[in-house]
């Protein structure tokens, strides 16, 4: 199992389940971020937290604890 924390800047991949429950998920959806969508990783910062990333044409900063909820091949 891979997850978005675990992608390297530059890659891109597609998003196969989101884990997490409630509030915290339905925020990342709301973000767009749902099964099948291809997110590039652009962007780490220094100390890992927090991601930036594109995803459906818009950039987007994900926190290392809401990038570790989104399972991706």
């Amino acid at each position: 199992m891979k997850t978005l924390r675990d992608a390297k800047i530059g890659e891109t991949v597609k998003v196969t389940k989101l884990n997490g429950q409630g509030a915290v998920k339905r925020r990342i959806m709301d973000m767009g971020i749902t099964k099948g969508v291809e997110i590039k990783v652009r962007k780490v910062a220094p100390l890992g937290d927090p991601i930036e990333i594109t995803v459906r044409g818009y950039e987007l900063s994900l926190r290392k604890a809401d990038a570790e909820m989104i399972e991706v091949e």
